[in-house]
């Protein structure tokens, strides 16, 4: 084999994980925003309907209005009994909420970032005409139909972008938003809608025809590893979630929710470190489990992995684990546990899954915990010889794996000295100073929250320390950033797609949004330009 040829293989595999990474940060950007309403979702669930907390025919769903010792008053839809005769049954919370709040939810999301809000609004127009023409939960179907909406409205409106005659912009974007709306609607109700019920039901008979057969807990060999990657969002969100939806609608609950979201696990893998590991690892695996199974944050434990890929064997077995016991308990949660804390499983767990949901992470916990030791241990002397490993470029890989910084894994590379604070050399950069003064600024990541609030409330307390509490400092998405702002500081990996969306602000580019000398340039320039007005005013 060829020098090139070695070369550019592993480079087009590179390039097919980032393009994976990518398509899975988009859909975790549909998703993430909108997690609160699926907790809030799941908890109604748990409590109204007739086997939750607290059964209530009204919000519920399940009572009968035509019942004279039912509540009155409530919406009321008609039904069908047994014997073909009708009667008023409550509509409740429940069904309405999963049916078209969250899909329109998630299609709005995807609206916004493909066009902002006169996306989001068509998107959640065609989303209506999507759910209606279905027999099934859209989530599947909102996630395509709310970004490709947006993207037509998008080319649409570039048509005539600059050509119509002042004082008609608004009566032109009002009438095309709401044309091309209403006709995508109709397409999705006639086109889309058909299909996507297809693809659906094709998904949910392959995890039928997995969980007749007994092999769900094989879905831990192409999860477990996607995970560490970075690959999962796309299966997650793109997949197990909107399957998890149809069955809860369908069941009451669903194990597909807690594949991916497991904490037992990574957590395993932590105490194994714990116990049997050496050198910064032993002393950083403690710190690192308790973020992972009370926060929620698994990215923590995925360093340990990439230093002795060999447990991924571990990971999986003890996945596996986790599936087959609610395989066997017929438990499962009521929503997405997001973050995948422990808390936020039990949060979602229904009052009959609680034996069965605790189980498949204590199990799953032990299996991996035993594995991962025997592993440990059968290579603790070459480990000792080789000088334990290196923790930071295993962190370093993870973050590289991920395509951009991590909150939690800056405070663990800090621990082990390897947190770098190194600013732009590789990635494009405007610089600090300029020729106009700087009043806001922005961190900007691909979620908008997490490690770029971190570095915001970082600069913020630097600013105010020097006087200048007046520039204004906050975090968004990458994807969200409008060209109104001074300074915008990103990662790296997202710089040119930051510069893409504010082409007017200066860009400078950090490795590490916890500790940059970055920071330090910025109050420097914040400072020379009030003493440059003080100077200017004193003379004037």
């Amino acid at each position: 084999m060829s020098t090139a040829a070695a070369t550019t293989a592993p480079s087009r595999g590179k390039q097919a994980q980032v393009r994976v990474q990518r398509f899975g940060a988009f859909l975790s950007a549909m998703i993430m925003p909108n997690l609160p309403a699926f907790l809030a979702w799941g908890l109604i669930t748990s409590l109204f309907i007739a086997v939750g907390w607290l059964p209530n025919g009204i919000l519920g769903g399940f009572g009968n209005a035509d019942d004279p010792g039912s509540w009155q008053g409530a919406a009321t839809q008609l039904a069908l009994a047994d014997d073909g005769t009708t009667f008023q049954q409550y509509v409740g919370m429940v069904g309405p909420m999963v049916t078209y709040l969250l899909p329109i939810l998630i299609a709005n999301a995807g609206g916004r970032i493909v066009y902002k809000e006169r996306g989001g609004v068509v998107a959640s127009i065609v989303a209506v005409g999507m759910i209606t023409g279905s027999t099934v939960p859209m989530f599947l179907g909102a996630m395509i139909v709310g970004p490709l909406s947006a993207w037509v409205l998008k080319k649409v409106d570039s048509i005539w972008a600059g050509k119509i005659k002042p004082g008609f912009e608004m009566l032109v974007d009002m009438f095309t938003a709401g044309i091309l709306g209403a006709a995508m609607a109709v397409g999705a109700f006639f086109g889309f809608a058909p299909i996507i019920t297809g693809v659906s039901d094709a998904l949910g008979n392959v995890v039928s025809w997995m969980a007749d057969n007994h092999l769900l807990p094989l879905m831990a060999v192409v999860v477990e590893p996607a995970k560490v990657l970075f690959l999962n969002n796309a299966i997650g969100n793109g997949v197990l979630v909107p399957l998890g939806a149809q069955e809860v609608v369908e069941q009451g609950k669903s194990l597909l929710f807690l594949v991916e979201s497991n904490p037992g696990p990574g957590l395993g893998i932590l105490m194994a470190y714990t116990f049997f590991g050496i050198g910064a690892a032993r002393s950083s695996a403690p710190g690192a489990a308790v973020v992972q199974f009370i926060g929620g944050i698994h990215e923590v434990y995925f360093p340990f992995v990439l230093m002795k890929p060999t447990l991924i064997v571990a990971a999986i077995l003890g996945g596996a684990t986790g599936i087959a016991t609610n395989v066997v308990f017929g438990s499962g949660l009521r929503g997405p546990a997001a973050p995948g804390s422990i808390i936020a499983v039990y949060a979602a767990t229904p009052r009959d899954s609680f034996v069965g949901v605790t189980l498949s992470v204590v199990l799953a916990f032990v299996v991996t915990f035993l594995v991962a030791a025997v592993i440990l241990r059968a290579s603790r002397k070459k480990d000792l010889a080789a000088g334990g490993g290196d923790l930071a470029a295993a962190i370093a890989q993870t973050e590289a794996n991920k395509g951009k910084s991590s909150a939690a894994l800056d405070a663990m590379a800090a621990t082990v000295g390897a947190g770098t604070a190194t600013a732009g050399g590789t990635g494009p950069t405007d610089g600090v100073a300029g020729a106009a003064p700087v009043r806001s600024i922005v961190f900007a990541c691909d979620a908008g929250m997490g490690s770029s609030a971190m570095g915001a409330s970082i600069l913020r307390d630097k600013l105010k320390k020097a006087g200048r509490g007046d520039i204004t400092v906050v975090n968004k998405a990458v994807a969200t950033l409008e060209d109104d702002v001074d300074l915008v500081i990103t990662q790296r990996e997202l710089t040119d797609r930051a510069r893409r969306h504010a082409p007017g602000a200066r860009h400078v580019s950090v490795d590490n949004f916890l500790s940059s000398p970055v920071y330090d340039d910025v109050v420097r320039a914040a400072q020379a330009e009030s003493q440059a007005e003080t100077a200017e005013r004193s003379t004037s």
